[in-house]
């Protein structure tokens, strides 16, 4: 029996899982790097860290599982979506790579949708509109403010791609990475040569595209020596984290729904066809699954903001947790669970670095709303928690909104690691949540793609459906379920109330 190897490239460190091909974890393994912001609202890092650690995390798992180098039967690549690798000519990092949660690129996006005629006209060609996370504005920026490294620049790619190119020496991206550059025609599955062509960007700068579970290269004889592997060993296309964790999720069927809760929120749905918001709330692009589609909701700051709270106002339970060797969140949670439903009218609007679903606003920021002498810290955490989920129930009433049925909801993340957390989502999402056996998201995903792509399934829908199943329900509570539906439509108009007011402020701090 085969073992296929997945490697998730992610923004806080690499990850490497080794997987059998009925599905069962060998061994797992993550290297860290860092992140820098040089200035506010600018993420980056050195490609090279993620380089370093796909090296460091292989090796580790193919010593840890005592796996030899003829058992591994191919790798699947994922990793973090809409970075920009810039290189020149002889295939060097030309500067650092700009992230998905970087924020610089507002007047960027506002030329693209005005080079495209209009927002409307944008979307139609690509399913998305213009945002500041996406790749297109950020090849703009380097346009518009480095001109000297763009004229460098003979090949722009995503960050697990780059990978890919240390690996195999190929350029090549696939489908559900592509489509969040904003360049890609989602509908015909290849890149935009309508908005290349007006955006004044050679396509000449972008990879080939494969589907996701396509062989896109072989590892070359100097790598595969360095790694302990076979050369020749098949790499195939992979998908961004998002669809590769879906994959891992099991989401490749009409009406399984996922609602990860991590550092950042995504409602995932897959869709047999493209479906498109004409808001551009929701992002619509090529599934992990040929030539099938998702409609995705993305949270900036979900799971972000009770980390925030934790590292800069829970000293107090971060040091007792280290007492008791406790997770702190488990005190953080105890807390929140001693406030009622709706934390008494307390709210907290999770825009820590701006949002995505459903506003597509950079300038929105956190606040909470509605405190009294009557609020504790048991209010104000629950509040964060119930924000979060609140702005998660945002993209799931869209996704109903487009008539894509939600049958069943499987929840990962750091919030359905926690019982309470769970039970949570269920209320306000309003329905039964579940979990699977398996918890590794999308380095777990493409190693199941990496198994269908080299012959050990007939596809990845059969892949999922030998290996994924349901462990655990959560049902709603009905009582807490409709003290949140009255809750809810307040939290919505909130946002509504001060927009712009966050771009007085933004503009006084840009001051």
């Amino acid at each position: 029996m085969g073992i296929y190897l997945g490697i998730d490239v992610g923004t806080s460190g690499t990850k490497t899982l080794a997987v059998r091909e009925n599905g069962r974890i060998l061994a797992s393994a993550t290297v860290e790097y860092p992140l820098s912001s040089p200035k506010p609202g600018w993420s980056e890092q050195n490609p090279e860290h993620w380089w370093k650690a796909t090296v460091k995390s292989v090796q580790a798992v193919l010593t840890q599982g005592k796996i030899k180098a003829d058992d591994v039967k191919g790798i699947g690549l994922s990793g973090q979506m809409h970075g920009s690798v810039f290189l020149d000519h002889n295939h060097k990092v030309i500067r650092p790579a700009l992230l998905w949660n970087d924020q610089r690129t507002a007047v960027e996006c506002d030329e693209i949708e005005r080079l495209a005629g209009g927002r409307r006209r944008l979307i139609n060609m690509v399913a998305n509109p213009a945002l500041t996370g996406f790749t297109a504005p950020k090849i703009l920026w380097l346009r518009n403010n480095e001109p000297q490294n763009y004229d460098r620049t003979k090949q722009v790619l995503l960050p697990k791609d780059y990978v890919r190119y240390r690996l195999t020496g190929e350029f090549a991206t696939e489908v559900s990475d592509a489509s969040g550059t904003l360049l890609l025609d989602v509908k015909r599955r290849r890149w935009s040569k309508t908005l290349l062509s007006k955006l004044d960007i050679s396509p000449n700068l972008l990879p080939p595209v494969y589907e996701s579970e396509e062989v896109s290269g072989v590892l070359t004889s100097r790598i595969a020596k360095r790694l302990g592997l076979n050369a020749g060993t098949p790499v195939v296309g992979g998908g961004g984290d998002q669809a590769a964790g879906a994959v891992g999720n099991g989401i490749v069927k009409r009406g399984v729904i996922s609602a990860t809760l991590g550092t950042s929120g995504v409602v995932f749905a897959h869709s047999d066809e493209v479906q498109i918001d004409p808001e551009g709330r929701v992002h619509t692009l090529c599934h992990a699954v040929r030539d099938k589609w998702h409609v995705m909701g993305v949270v900036l700051s979900a799971g972000g903001s009770l980390q925030w709270y934790r590292n800069q106002l829970a000293e107090a339970e971060v040091a007792a947790a280290k007492k008791k060797k406790i997770d702190p969140y488990e005190l953080i949670t105890a807390q929140a669970a001693k406030a009622p439903p709706g934390s008494e009218g307390l709210y907290f609007l999770p825009y820590l670095t701006g949002e995505r679903t459903p506003h597509a606003d950079p300038h929105a920021r956190g606040a909470w709303i509605g405190l009294s002498l009557r609020h504790g810290r048991p209010h104000m955490i629950r509040s964060a928690m119930e924000g979060a989920t609140y702005a998660m129930r945002d993209c799931l009433e869209i996704i109903r909104g487009l008539n894509i049925p939600v049958r069943e909801i499987r929840v990962s993340g750091g919030g359905a690691r926690s019982k309470f957390w769970r039970q949570m989502q269920a209320d306000i999402y309003g329905r039964k949540v579940v979990t699977i056996n398996a918890e590794e998201g999308p380095a777990y995903g493409v190693a199941l793609l990496a198994a269908a792509g080299t012959g050990a399934y007939k596809d990845v829908v059969e892949a999922c459906g030998k290996t994924i199943r349901v462990v655990d329900s959560t049902p709603t509570n009905a009582k807490n379920r409709k003290r949140y539906d009255q809750t809810y439509p307040l939290y919505g108009k909130l946002y509504q109330s001060l927009k712009d007011d966050f771009r007085s402020i933004a503009d006084l701090v840009g001051k």
